[in-house]
């Protein structure tokens, strides 16, 4: 590869660029020659003056024209962005060099029940017509295993809600378009997966789903929740950078 690698991070329901916290300086450590994007899809973040589209295909067109790239890029994506990394992936896969899928899930893969623990139903769907203040203080206590009771996090995320608030109609549609998503084809790139073992939101066995029936590589953490990012950033990051470097030099090789 005679090109630095281009990273594209896609985020999951209801969050923005800067949820990633500091697990983009983490990675950008880790490849310090590599372009790193942190898009938005519509209605979230910087576009939130926005609508969210209902289906995972119009995010992911709707962020393949925010990313500027003369080579493949390579995929980090959590839980919702995980679904729109596999339709980027099967629906245009000159694109995509390779992707790492966090915490994600498909149908018909993985059942409902499972794809959101049938425990979360009911605080996730309150969330979607809750105050900004309190859908935060749900998701935060739903994703995070380390940062629930971190009074300053909160209050971030907080402010970023109120700067770039999230419309219900938005909240609805990524609620939405993530129940629906459905995978009919395997992605034809490398592939990594990692799971949370202590996820709350999202059944870990949804990701040993994916490995089994796809033969992907696959890592896990014991302790984090759902939002991996978040609770071990540079545990992921570390363990991207030893798949990519055992990739790539496969690939070199071959």
């Amino acid at each position: 590869m005679n090109h630095p690698p281009h990273f594209v991070l896609l985020r999951g329901l209801w969050r923005e660029a800067r949820h990633w916290g500091k697990f983009t300086a983490q990675l950008q450590q880790q490849f310090p020659a590599a372009r790193i994007s942190t898009p938005d899809i519509p209605g979230n973040g910087m576009r939130n003056h926005e609508t969210s589209p209902d289906t995972i295909a119009a995010m992911t067109d709707a962020l393949r024209q925010q990313i500027n790239s003369n080579h493949p890029i390579r995929l980090i994506a959590l839980s919702m962005g995980g679904m729109i990394a596999i339709d980027w992936m099967t629906r245009y896969p000159a694109e995509i060099e390779a992707a790492v899928l966090i915490n994600t899930s498909a149908r018909p893969l993985s059942p409902f029940y499972r794809r959101l623990r049938w425990t979360a139903y009911p605080h996730v769907l309150s969330l979607i017509f809750h105050s900004a203040a309190q859908r935060e203080s749900g998701i935060l206590r739903l994703t995070s295993n380390r940062h629930q009771h971190d009074k300053k996090l909160f209050e971030s995320w907080q402010q970023w809600q109120r700067q770039n608030p999230l419309a219900p109609a938005s909240a609805r549609n990524q609620f939405l378009a993530a129940m629906k998503f459905s995978v009919t084809t395997k992605p034809q790139q490398p592939l990594l997966v990692v799971t949370s073992r202590a996820d709350r939101l999202v059944d870990d066995r949804c990701s040993q789903k994916i490995v089994q029936t796809w033969n992907t590589d696959y890592v896990e953490h014991e302790s984090a929740g759902h939002d991996l990012p978040l609770d071990e950033p540079d545990w992921l990051a570390q363990n991207i950078r030893q798949w990519f470097d055992t990739t790539i030099n496969e690939l070199s090789s071959q």
